[in-house]
């Protein structure tokens, strides 16, 4: 612990940088103790505070930079991949999804307390295609709100943090022997959580060939998207399927053929509203393997608005 303590104050603004990076770059990694830590040691020697401040804020815009590049670049693909290698529930992309729908760039600023957000939001603002500039200047802000938060904590509570580090340096090797099974615990926690959802949403699905060959022999068979609707406007949707708002509102057949469908990883959103649909009673509920992306994929026909100015 006294090496550990040694190196942050020897090395406090290189700490801050690569801490703050690794942990919006999507790696466990912990950024505010450490910008919490390099803060407080530096009101104890009566340092400036703004170094520490714009470290972290560089640090964490060139990560939000990296990811929103990607999500220029790969869109979709790459929401798959972070959610394949993310300890956090599928969930968040379509929770993530709604809100940066709702609110656009502007939500960018609050990104970073919203736990499973922050990158999930940078690589959306991508795929939607906003500008350089809107993205820049709302998560500029706030990566800066974000760091400030963590300096002004250290500096207000110097004293607390001083007293913290000395208790860790009293308890030598057992104090990291805690932290490391405090980190344990956390991704423990996190793993048992993303194994939970995974569970719930598994059940059978339908491929884009057996749905195609369903609505040709049975045109009854309901098709949902589970999509919010500024995603069902912007990608187009599989002719005939009805966006989901509440469900109960919708007028199903009990003992008809349902399929659900959206574009999200896992088809987790799709999946949720499936087991929703099954807990109410309706037996004959399937996700589509894939979703959208599996069916134009297919070449098969997706509606879409026209647009006017077109014409």
């Amino acid at each position: 612990m006294d090496a550990l303590i040694h190196i942050i104050e020897t090395y406090g603004l290189w700490v801050v940088f690569v801490c703050v990076l690794l942990d919006q770059g999507g790696l466990p990694t912990p950024s505010y103790a450490p910008m919490i830590v390099t803060a407080a040691l530096a009101a104890d020697r009566s340092e400036s505070l703004w170094p520490i401040l714009l470290v972290a804020t560089i640090a964490a815009t060139i990560a939000d930079v990296a990811w929103f590049a990607g999500g220029r670049r790969f869109g979709a693909q790459l929401l798959r991949l972070m959610c394949r290698i993310s300890l956090s529930p599928d969930s968040c992309v379509g929770t993530t999804r709604r809100i940066y729908e709702q609110w656009g760039a502007p939500s960018l600023i609050l990104a970073k307390y919203i736990p499973g957000f922050a990158a999930v939001a940078t690589t959306l603002a991508g795929q939607a295609g906003t500008s350089w500039r809107r993205f820049l200047i709302y998560d500029g802000i706030g990566a800066a709100l974000w760091a400030s938060g963590a300096v002004i904590l250290g500096a207000m509570f110097h004293e607390a943090v001083g007293a913290l580090l000395q208790t860790l340096e009293d308890l030598g090797h057992l104090a990291l022997l805690l932290l490391i099974v405090a980190i344990a615990l956390f991704i423990a926690y996190k793993w048992w959580q993303r194994r939970r959802f995974l569970m719930q949403i598994r059940m059978s699905r339908i491929s884009t060939d057996e749905l195609r060959a369903l609505l040709q022999s049975m045109p009854s068979t309901v098709v949902l998207d589970a999509r919010t609707a500024e995603s069902r406007a912007q990608s187009g949707w599989i002719p005939g399927s009805v966006q989901v708002g509440d469900i109960s509102q919708l007028q199903l057949p009990s003992d008809g053929e349902i399929v659900v469908y959206c574009d999200c990883p896992n088809d987790a959103s799709a999946a949720t509203v499936a087991r929703k649909l099954k807990e109410r009673g309706f037996k004959r509920v399937r996700p589509l393997a894939g979703g959208l992306d599996a069916w134009r994929a297919q070449g098969l026909p997706v509606d879409q608005f026209l647009d006017p100015a077109a014409s």
